[in-house]
């Protein structure tokens, strides 16, 4: 009996060690993750203190984006094959500790690096509890993999709060931008 169980114990063992490939744990180590999120961070945060849209990466502003990462989380991050990155980013709404946001974006890597380059945010939920953000962030990005795009769910205010009609992304600056409707 000590025979069969073994092996068994040890295949589930080995299976639960094992991440699925919408995570970021299953491409990237801890380290590799933590810089990859930085990176990430700085373009769907707030400016660091004294930064802009074309300052934000310079390295005098790397320790304030590093000090952020605690706040946010990638809730799913699959890199397919062709290199594009689909991911699901659980981020901070303001001083509201119990409210969070979705972000479901995609982007590619520069190569030899964990810089992303073609960034962009695809969608942002509405402010939410963590299991809501997920719930309805995890709909959006799987169905932004099969699609490539989500405009069939633009419309849905309780999914997508950006972008709307005085909100949209803008893919040169990688910020969202003022449509100039109200």
């Amino acid at each position: 009996m000590k025979k069969i169980l073994a092996p068994i114990f040890i295949s589930l063992f080995i299976f639960s060690a094992c991440h699925s490939k919408d995570e970021a744990e299953y491409y990237f180590s801890e380290a590799e993750r933590d810089t990859l999120l930085t990176n990430v961070i700085t373009y769907v945060s707030e400016n660091a203190t004294y930064a802009n849209i074309d300052t934000r990466f310079q390295k005098k502003f790397r320790a304030e984006y590093v000090s952020r990462l605690p706040l946010y989380h990638f809730v799913k991050l699959t890199k397919l094959e062709n290199g594009e990155c689909y991911f699901l980013l659980s981020r901070p709404v303001a001083n509201l500790k119990e409210l969070r946001r979705g972000v479901v974006g995609k982007f590619t890597l520069k190569e030899g690096s964990l810089q992303p380059e073609n960034f962009e945010e695809v969608v942002n939920t509405p402010h939410y509890s963590e299991e809501l953000v997920i719930e309805r962030g995890t709909f959006l990005f799987r169905e932004l993999m099969k699609k490539g795009n989500l405009n069939e769910y633009l419309s849905m205010a309780h999914y997508v709060e950006w972008p709307d009609k005085s909100l949209k992304y803008d893919k040169v600056k990688k910020t969202w931008v003022s449509t100039g409707a109200l």
